[in-house]
């Protein structure tokens, strides 16, 4: 592979996967009923919407689920990992892998967008906590939804809240099956970010 065909590869790439990441944000942010008023979160509706309204006409959201923004992650997935194909010049699976790939490869992102709040909560926890900043406020929307649950199983203990190292605990084990999926499925971690 000469230069110029490595930096159009990574340029595709890269573009792709930021719109990809991008796309599942504003997917995650329906999910926690996330305040819509946030500036992050409205750069991120900005960017989405000339793709999900007009989606949004035949896949309403319901309640959390945002279908618009899902189905257009995934295509937007399926779509990098065809170019991907393509500009390295191996030949085209069928259909049905190509979107089991989309789908297992989404499913990683989402769960990785999860562990990177996560450990963005668990840092400002210690930095800065109790800070007005809108990207950590909109990080606690995220986050609380998934943690509550881990909240009730372990109170918080002498002031700590344990609460995280149980929801990183089931955010590995989802990742080992999610990457032993891939695998199961002929999904190479190149063509995809998340896996």
């Amino acid at each position: 592979m000469n230069a110029l065909n490595e930096v159009t590869v990574y340029l595709v790439q890269t573009v792709i996967g930021i719109y990809l990441l991008i796309m599942l944000m504003r997917f995650v942010l329906q999910l926690s009923l996330a305040d819509f008023y946030n500036p992050v979160s409205q750069f991120l509706v900005r960017a989405t919407n000339p793709l999900v309204v007009p989606l949004r006409r035949i896949l309403p959201a319901r309640g959390r689920f945002d279908a618009a923004s899902f189905v257009l992650a995934t295509l937007i997935q399926l779509v990098g990992i065809i170019a991907l194909l393509l500009m390295n010049g191996f030949s085209l699976p069928g259909v049905s892998l190509l979107l089991a790939w989309s789908v297992v490869a989404v499913a990683g992102l989402l769960v990785k967008i999860y562990l990177f709040a996560l450990f963005g909560m668990i840092i400002l926890s210690w930095v800065a906590p109790g800070t007005s900043h809108p990207a950590a406020h909109l990080l606690l929307q995220i986050t609380e939804p998934v943690m509550a649950p881990f909240r009730r199983l372990l109170p918080p203990m002498g002031g700590m809240d344990f609460s995280p190292i149980l929801l990183l605990i089931l955010i590995n084990i989802l990742s080992i099956i999610l990457r032993n999926v891939a695998v199961g499925i002929g999904l190479h971690p190149a063509l995809v970010m998340g896996i």
